[in-house]
């Protein structure tokens, strides 16, 4: 009887110290199974940018933080620079049709994906996006490109975060050209500077208390609030139907769009962009007081006027104009995605910016009326 109690001790004593020993170690994960390249960050598989319409740049990668962030680098390595910033949905894709005129006429363009876009890792958690964070990872993609006398185009959401890298390192930049973006702020006065503290507190509230909306709210809504309602709460956002509806893509380009995303688990970073638009009020305005408003080189506001963002918005176009040296032409013609409509015109306006004469043009549009979007 002692010696079964004695082997019933020492196969419990085993059992005891064989689950600490499995408790206290490393799971060995297959990170390549799942695309993922670390715990909660995702890398597209190359195979998903095969055979992309109109899309024959060579890739170029650079490790920044945690992230591997993919750029464009077309043209020769000594012509002046074109930096182009795509915003919400898009990836550098967007300017496949403005690069070939840019490269022609003896430009270097570079043209980042910021993450959670393209052909950069994407955070699984909507957590890890932040205004801050992309505004930090494309300040140090400049400062390790070295990247100086930059002529720069932002658009959309490239307009919020661009403005802001431009404010870090505003010695590198030549000059400016915003497209149907703005950045956002209160302005000076004791008053405005009271709400840069409270509107997005607020604006979450708000946000929290309308909830989700639908694909059709979005659609025939009358408010960018149902455009941040949709993306913020739908699990798997239609970023190739936004690009149809908004863009007026083809069903081809509307798949290229999507190809960043094999599932809805690499969309956290489209799926929270919008929501974070008033997040950094207060940053914006020390912006505009710190360096935008002492501008002293060209800066252009090329809106579309079929853009459903700045067309019913005024106020955000009038921001920009707090910089000194803002002229404003229009784009007759085009929405919201003018790189789309228009994209060779397009390239010949910035061409026409740095030469110094930047001219409105006028194209026959292809748009749908989506006035009531956003």
């Amino acid at each position: 009887m002692n010696k079964f109690f004695s082997i019933l001790f020492f196969i419990l004593v085993i059992s005891l110290g064989l689950l600490q020993y499995i408790r206290n170690s490393e799971p060995s994960v297959n990170y390549d199974r799942f695309n993922l390249v670390s715990p909660g960050i995702l890398r597209t598989p190359d195979e998903r940018f095969n055979d992309l319409k109109d899309f024959p740049f060579s890739p170029n990668y650079l490790i920044i933080g945690d992230t591997r962030i993919h750029y464009i680098d077309e043209g020769p390595k000594d012509g002046q620079i074109i930096y182009l910033l795509h915003g919400e949905p898009t990836w550098s894709y967007l300017f496949r049709n403005i690069i070939p005129t840019l490269v022609k006429n003896g430009y270097r363009v570079i043209a980042p994906d910021m993450v959670g876009f393209g052909k950069s890792d994407k955070y699984i958690s909507t957590d890890d996006y932040s205004h801050q964070m992309h505004v930090d990872k494309m300040t140090q993609l400049i400062i390790e490109l070295d990247l100086n006398n930059i002529t720069a185009h932002f658009h959309d959401w490239g307009g919020p975060v661009g403005l802001r890298v431009l404010a870090e390192e505003p010695d590198r930049f030549d000059r400016v050209i915003a497209t149907n973006t703005s950045l956002p702020a209160t302005g000076r006065g004791f008053i405005n500077d009271l709400r840069s503290y409270l509107l997005w507190p607020i604006f979450k509230f708000t946000i929290w208390l309308q909830g989700p909306a639908s694909w059709e709210e979005f659609i025939g809504g009358d408010g960018f609030t149902n455009w941040i309602r949709y993306s913020t709460y739908t699990d798997n956002i239609d970023i190739g139907g936004i690009m149809q509806v908004l863009g007026s893509v083809s069903d081809e380009e509307s798949l290229a769009y999507e190809a960043p995303y094999p599932n809805a688990s690499y969309k956290a970073g489209a799926q929270i962009f919008p929501y974070l638009i008033p997040s950094e009020i207060r940053k914006n305005e020390m912006a505009y007081r710190n360096v935008l408003e002492k501008w002293n080189k060209p800066f252009l506001i090329a809106n579309s006027d079929n853009d459903p963002v700045t067309g019913n918005n005024p106020e955000i176009v009038k921001l920009l104009k707090r910089i000194p040296t803002a002229q404003e032409i229009i784009i007759k013609g085009p929405g919201h995605f003018v790189q789309e409509e228009a994209g060779p015109e397009y390239a010949q306006l910035i061409i026409d910016f740095i030469n110094g004469n930047p001219q409105g043009f006028n194209i026959e549009s292809i748009t749908l009326n989506k006035n009531s979007i956003l």
